[in-house]
């Protein structure tokens, strides 16, 4: 057998040949690295064989599966098992493997269509002429998308395994790690998935699970593929090129995904899962934070710098600190005295705040004098010992011993609720920022330890950091109310979110924010992610952009990471460069630990003030377009930040790119990812691209090519896509001001001397805007000399006061020697015109007129 054909048979550590034949496979020793050396034979005597024909069902068909041989793996095999198709919309199929007899755990996430049939779907599935793989074909091409042999599928109590071969090795996603690269690496690289407390270190789990990936075919259409399931698990990449899947509990699930663009995988992909949460606008600002700031005076001093310098800034977020000793629903009113009054006063000067909630609770508090517990404790809303009637208790922030709440429990979401809404009379927040939820522990398991049974220890345990299952968190066969902690672990950040987003509205009568550490399938309905605790290092901002690029896939576009690194002291070239690249995150906020230096962008002093403010507000003008993504993404379930791969899908070059990041369709950002660097190398793909800072138009020798492009210390590369229209508004150090400002155009031509977009407004924070109709949309077209809008749906009665100020077009050929606005001539000296071919157009119209301006 070919090596790269080679699919692990010993998947735990302690491989040997005799362990290795015992099992019936084969040994061979290679120099390939990470290739197992225990494999699977061609003649393999595993898996499972087709039993009778399919029985047609009313969205597909099923057909039962029977184990070939006696031989086993990891003991409990189950047999028979059916296979189960569901046709649910034209391009997205469910197929499923489970046991007939016996009802395992799934996940609470229901997924349905309208059910096509099988002439009217995309895609086709079939049985090869011997029955022995199982596959998925594109109708349109042929080619086939899953194919997995029967041989390689296993299915015992604790062990689920699934081999596919893919299309190609163009492969995304998978989550959460800290990838090395975006397009991955399929020589025998392993991830487990496993929600964890985890700091991001390669190949380690960290906070949360996301069994997603895409893959873009050799003819660049692309499919995605979830394994919904939320057990611990994880996945080999294999060049021959193939994927395997192992799981350690629950059933195999998969939702296939048709495309055919990117773009088309990510919709459909939440149109299943959840649609992304629209934002309040007011979170698209700047926002500082940092755990250590130990004392209110502390925070005024960096609110008042932050001030002196002018630097946009719209969100203060509040760590642990402000507690009293790390209780929740609490804050320490010494050294934080005065807060709710502080908290008043930075609202009235146009800024949101922020609170951190942990999910333990201390139970060593007095009786009656700590809330939370005593009214949890009588609502009984904790996660409780394998007994399920005693809590659990383990260790964490709060002093003493703490219970965790089961958010499974639709009891503990009242207690949650009635909390939030209760602190909200305390510290008058706009949000909630959830951490530690995997659920993080500081112990391995609870008092008095994990007892020595297979749920705690299990036959298989995936390639997870330190093999176990219970350390940083609570013992598997803890119980929730779904069911044992074994199978709802990773869902348990989940299952906050949703509780915490309805609180959070409710509480302010506003658009939600929530931030939450640990995320899963679906997680974006409700919440933004950031990357976790990150380092002070060069390669952790690199990585960023593969994070954000890959939430992005899973459906959580509201990302970022801590700007200037988490962990360690930052120094004042990687801070600056990473305030460049962090004005352009979808999240953006600063942020670092407890004992390391502060690293806001006030102080550093003048120079890094004045390089920070001046690229935050590129960031601040160019909200409206932002802001107009994250409504489609709302709307139609795409992608907010992208990779080139995903606009450029047929460029093979671009499918390795991770230097370099879209905001939609037409804004290039190609930051400084490396020490002492005063240049990039940029590569633009087949369009026309325009330097955003001078306007003038790329040579045509960069194109489909490669450039080194200028980027002294104080400037971030930044370039517009030809044939896009980007809203912008005058920005100002709040987006309470900025939204008063009048808006600007910035019209980048084609080679055609065409452009199109649209511009999304809402008052920023209300509820069920875009469902209560109360919105502005225009969409704006340019086309032979002529800049027409059109008013989609005038909703909004602010938009009444709003006005355009500036059109700038990129890409003109000839100074134009006339204008004219709805039929009127505009005065020439309302034009400039460079020798770029950069036209600048000064108006005075409303927003919510349609305008008509010819250029003669």
């Amino acid at each position: 057998m070919a090596v790269q054909k080679r699919i692990d048979c010993h998947p735990q550590p302690g491989a040997s040949q005799e362990a290795c034949e015992a099992r019936g496979c084969t040994w061979c020793s290679t120099d390939v690295p990470n290739a197992p050396w225990c494999f699977f034979p061609e003649d393999s005597p595993y898996g499972y064989a087709r039993s009778g024909d399919a029985e047609q069902t009313d969205r597909g068909w099923r057909v039962t599966l029977n184990k070939r041989q006696a031989l086993t793996l990891f003991g409990n095999d189950i047999s028979p098992i059916v296979l189960e198709v569901e046709f649910q919309t034209r391009d997205r199929l469910r197929f499923r493997l489970y046991d007939p007899n016996k009802q395992r755990f799934e996940v609470p996430l229901k997924i349905s269509g309208p059910g096509v049939t099988a002439e009217e779907a995309n895609y086709e599935v079939e049985f090869s002429e011997d029955s022995t793989h199982f596959r998925i074909k594109r109708k349109s091409t042929g080619t086939v998308l899953w194919d997995s042999p029967l041989v390689d599928l296993f299915f015992s109590n604790q062990f689920l395994q699934i081999t596919t071969t893919v299309p190609s090795t163009s492969v995304y996603g998978f989550g959460e790690h800290e990838h090395p690269t975006f397009k991955h690496n399929m020589d025998f690289v392993t991830y487990g998935m496993f929600s964890r407390d985890q700091a991001p270190t390669s190949f380690a789990n960290l906070y949360g699970v996301h069994p997603f990936y895409m893959c873009v075919e050799p003819d660049s259409n692309a499919h995605g593929v979830l394994l919904l399931n939320s057990n611990a698990q994880d996945v080999t990449l294999s060049p021959n090129p193939s994927l395997t899947f192992r799981t350690i509990g629950g059933i195999l699930d998969f939702y296939l995904f048709l495309g055919p663009t990117p773009e088309n995988v990510v919709q459909q992909y939440t149109e299943a899962i959840g649609r992304p949460h629209m934002p309040a606008y007011w979170s698209l600002g700047f926002q500082l934070s940092r755990w250590g700031y130990g004392s209110l005076d502390v925070l005024k001093e960096t609110v008042d710098r932050m001030k002196h310098y002018d630097i946009p800034y719209d969100v203060q977020h509040y760590d642990i600190d402000y507690m009293e000793r790390r209780l929740d629903f609490t804050y320490d009113k010494v050294n934080f005295a005065g807060l709710p009054e502080f908290i008043k006063e930075m609202k009235k000067n146009g800024k949101h705040n922020v609170v951190i909630l942990d999910p333990f609770i201390t139970k060593d508090e007095e009786p009656g004098t700590y809330r939370p517990y005593d009214l949890g404790q009588e609502m009984g809303v904790w996660i409780n010992n394998s007994d399920g009637v005693t809590p659990a208790v383990g260790q964490a922030w709060p002093p003493g011993d703490s219970v965790f709440p089961d958010y499974t429990n639709p009891t503990t979401v009242e207690w949650w609720t009635q909390l939030c809404l209760e602190f909200k009379d305390v510290l008058d927040y706009d949000g909630i920022w959830i951490d530690m939820n995997e659920p993080s522990n500081f112990m391995r398991g609870q008092y008095p330890g994990c007892a020595d049974n297979e749920i705690n220890n299990p036959p298989y345990t995936p390639s997870i950091s330190d093999r176990s299952l219970a350390q940083k968190t609570l013992c598997p066969d803890s119980k929730t109310y779904l069911g044992d902690h074994y199978d709802t672990h990773s869902l348990f950040g989940w299952s906050q979110t949703e509780p915490t987003f309805n609180a959070v509205q409710q509480a302010t009568g506003k658009r939600p924010f929530v931030l939450s550490r640990s995320t899963f399938v679906g997680s974006g309905k409700h919440s933004a992610h950031w990357l976790g605790d990150n380092f002070s290092q060069w390669k952790d901002l690199r990585r960023s952009v593969i994070g954000i690029l890959e939430f992005n896939l899973f459906g959580i576009p509201y990302i970022g990471a801590d700007i200037c690194g988490f962990n360690y002291n930052t120094t004042y070239e990687l801070c600056l460069r990473w305030m460049q690249l962090g004005s352009f995150y979808p999240f953006s906020r600063n942020h670092n630990a407890e004992g390391n230096s502060e690293q806001d962008p006030a102080v550093f002093g003048d120079v890094f003030a004045k390089v920070s403010r001046a690229t935050l507000r590129i960031r601040y003008s160019l909200l409206p377009y932002l802001y107009t993504l994250f409504y489609e993404s709302h709307v139609h379930g795409g992608t907010v930040v992208r990779s080139l791969m995903h606009e450029f899908t047929s460029d093979q070059e671009t499918h390795g790119i991770d230097t370099a990041f879209l905001w939609g369709p037409a804004f290039m950002i190609a930051p400084v990812l490396e020490e002492a660097t005063r240049s990039v190398i940029v590569y633009f793909p087949e369009a026309q691209w325009f330097d955003y800072y001078t306007g003038l138009k790329v040579p045509s020798a960069w194109k489909k090519n490669y450039a080194t492009v200028s980027a002294p210390l104080n400037k971030i590369p930044l370039y517009i896509r030809g044939g896009y229209i980007l809203p912008q508004q005058e920005p100002a150090t709040t987006t309470t001001e900025s939204r008063l400002n009048p808006f600007g155009l910035i019209i980048a031509l084609d080679e055609q001397g065409q452009a199109s977009g649209s511009l999304f407004w809402d008052d920023g924070d209300s509820i069920d805007t875009i469902e209560n109709e109360n919105y502005f949309l225009a969409k704006y077209t340019f086309s032979k000399g002529s800049l027409r809008t059109e008013i989609v749906k005038n909703g909004y009665r602010g938009a009444d006061t709003l006005k355009y100020n500036k059109i700038t077009i990129l890409g003109l050929k000839l100074r134009p020697q006339a204008v004219s606005l709805n039929g009127r001539s505009i005065r020439g000296d309302a034009l400039s015109f460079d020798m770029n071919g950069k036209l600048v157009l000064r108006i005075s119209a409303s927003l919510t007129q349609e305008l008509n301006i010819k250029f003669y």
